[in-house]
């Protein structure tokens, strides 16, 4: 025979088999620990960094010598060089016609020869002025000679001084014809030279070696020396980029420092040097100018558009990626890691190359930070670092 419980009875007996469960179950297993974020990491490494300025300009001559003919009014006979043409110091571009020089040469011997023989009669003239004033002076002691012993007159005396006088003023004009004569000559001669020294210069001439960039030179044409200039000499052929910079990169800029110069369009890298840094820098657009040496047989031509990149300072330092370095106005920190805590330090940066950034101090070699400045995570955090990989940060 059965006994019967109450009812309330069986209900409670449940309900103590069920908390008795539990507790042994949480006995069992332990609570679980909070999961740790995963936040990406990077080792501060020395590494070479190049501190660089990027120019941009114009390819253009570094000098340009203008050749003008040294002879007016006359045509252009011949042209022996064109555009492009590479030519050397005292080649002869083109020869202007020489015809009416070498008749007014011809006028002036002839003028010559007329003036030596004016200037030989004038010669003999003064041999035969010479002559007379002797005989005459010998006239005027006889009679002077005369006078005083009483045989010849007072007035036969003053005739005789006086046709030495006039002896003498003849004597004195021949002489002077001579010299008349002979500067005559001495101005045709020097008219000659003037002739010949032009007819030398009918060669239009370069005074310095270098490529032709422009001719403006024709045959038939009047060659002028007012004028635009016949021919224009690229000097040796040197080329540069001239770029402007701003008043803060042009600190930077000193002569002799190299730079690697890129063409518009172009995909070559073509070797350069600074030539000259402007001293001045524009009141208005707050811009100097710098030169740099291109080699003329890269391809490079002027006129063109070009970039350079001018290589400041070259070294090897401790570096971060930029994505790893915040910079306000307060400065430039970092996310350290240690023992898989953050602690934000306060770093002092240097040069810049490319997607890196020098740490002058602050970090040293070796030291973990957080890869990426933006991730969120605060000083204090801790963190499950995951090292990241090489090819996933930009250079």
């Amino acid at each position: 025979m059965f006994r019967k419980f109450p009812k309330s009875a069986g209900v409670t007996a449940l309900l103590l088999s069920l908390v008795a469960s539990s507790a042994l179950s949480q006995e069992v297993t332990p609570p679980a620990e909070p999961k740790l974020p995963s936040i990406v990491v990077i080792e501060a490494v020395t590494k070479p960094l190049v501190d660089r300025v990027i120019a941009t300009g114009t390819i253009k001559p570094v000098e340009e010598v203008y050749v003008q003919p040294l002879v007016e009014g006359l045509s252009i006979k011949t042209l022996n060089a064109d555009i492009g043409d590479e030519v050397k110091a005292d080649s002869v571009l083109a020869a202007l016609n020489d015809d009416a020089l070498l008749l007014e040469k011809s006028q002036l011997e002839a003028n010559r020869a007329k003036t030596e023989a004016a200037l030989a009669q004038y010669k003999a003239q003064v041999i035969e002025a010479q002559a007379n004033l002797d005989d005459a002076t010998r006239q005027r002691d006889r009679t002077k000679r005369l006078s005083q012993s009483g045989t010849s007159t007072i007035s036969q005396l003053e005739q005789a001084e006086a046709l030495v006088e006039v002896r003498q003023a003849q004597f004195n004009a021949a002489r002077q014809a001579v010299a008349v004569g002979e500067s005559d000559i001495k101005v045709v001669d020097a008219q000659i030279e003037d002739v010949d020294l032009k007819l030398a210069r009918t060669g239009v001439k370069t005074p310095v070696a270098g490529v032709v960039s422009l001719r403006n030179a024709k045959v038939g044409a009047i060659a002028s020396g007012t004028g635009n200039p016949l021919f224009t000499i690229i000097k040796d052929g040197a080329i540069e980029l001239v770029a402007d910079l701003s008043e803060t990169d042009i600190q930077k800029i000193k002569v002799g420092q190299k730079a690697v110069v890129t063409i518009a369009g172009g995909t070559a890298k073509i070797e350069g040097k600074v030539r000259l840094v402007s001293p001045t820098v524009d009141s208005t657009t707050r811009l100097g100018s710098v030169h740099i040496v291109v080699d003329d047989e890269s391809g490079a031509r002027a006129g063109m558009y070009a970039s350079a990149d001018i290589i400041v300072t070259e070294t090897s330092a401790l570096a971060l990626p930029l994505s790893a370095v915040t910079t306000d106005r307060n400065g430039s920190t970092a996310r350290k890691v240690e023992d898989n805590v953050v602690k934000q330090v306060k770093i002092e940066t240097g040069i810049q190359d490319g997607g890196f950034v020098e740490v002058v101090s602050g970090l040293q070699a070796g030291d973990m930070v957080v890869a990426k400045a933006g991730a969120f995570v605060r000083d204090g955090d801790k963190i499950a670092p995951v090292p990241a990989e090489p090819n996933t940060i930009s250079n």
